[in-house]
């Protein structure tokens, strides 16, 4: 299969994108800017400068207007349960041969991302400690703080601008005074821990949460964060569309 751009590195960014939204059916291909928002998120993700970048996809259209585009796309089954469960698939497919040492799954709804935040997420594994790194931006806005839609990483300090992850939750958490911070959907895995991830079912709190990363908590699995300055925009509505079409042509990357 040919890749595009520089041949795989140590690391690989694989962005997974389904069609199936409740609140925004068919939101990859939304237009922003004259380009669909699949194309957007590629695009920072190749500017992050990590590796190579590939969407996985159940959808013939979204892997026609990568395409079109210019950038890689693999096909993957309809029926996985998360994200990561679809990129363990396409890497497979992409380099069956483990070259990438590090795989990076970057949510396809966040056409707003700062390439520095793509980078800030392989922080973290520079500790050979730690399984999954991810991100989080500290909590501003008092609202954000109760939203059960703006997911928490619960974390000890580790050093400057880290946390180990203890817990993730849509409850405002932890109490007390002190910094709340969102969590931001972007994981890098060391290859060995996705493919111990993709091995493991469901786990009890990650259905109850409806949070994937979950389940590697509960399999004993170590997560740190890396702390970045700011909450990309995610798209999960029409009024969320709207507002990045207004960021994006404003050149811009969050609300605030």
């Amino acid at each position: 299969m040919p890749r595009p751009g520089k041949s795989a590195s140590q690391a690989i960014v694989l962005i997974p994108a389904r069609m199936a939204a409740n609140r925004l059916p068919g939101k990859p291909l939304a237009d922003i800017g004259g380009k669909p928002m699949i194309l957007h998120v590629v695009e920072r993700a190749v500017a992050a400068g990590v590796g190579p970048v590939w969407v996985a996809t159940d959808t013939p259209a979204i892997a026609d207007a990568v395409k079109a585009g210019g950038h890689g796309a693999v096909m993957t089954r309809a029926d996985h349960a998360s994200g990561s469960d679809r990129i363990f698939e396409a890497l497979g497919e992409i380099d069956p041969s483990g070259t990438a040492k590090i795989v990076v799954n970057l949510q396809g709804d966040l056409p707003t991302i700062e390439p520095a935040a793509i980078r800030a997420a392989l922080g973290p594994l520079e500790d050979p400690a730690v399984d999954i790194a991810t991100i989080a931006a500290e909590i501003i806005e008092d609202s954000e703080r109760r939203d059960p839609n703006v997911v928490k990483v619960v974390g000890t300090p580790v050093a400057p601008r880290q946390l180990r992850a203890l817990y993730f939750t849509r409850a405002t958490a932890p109490a007390g005074e002190g910094p709340l911070f969102h969590h931001i959907g972007l994981y890098a895995y060391r290859l060995a821990a996705l493919e111990k991830f993709a091995s493991l079912k469901p786990s009890r709190l990650e259905q109850r949460e409806r949070l994937e990363q979950l389940r590697a908590l509960e399999a004993g699995m170590r997560i740190d964060v890396a702390v970045v300055d700011a909450v990309p925009l995610g798209v999960d509505t029409p009024a969320d569309l709207e507002k990045a079409r207004v960021l994006i042509a404003r050149g811009r990357s969050h609300p605030r």
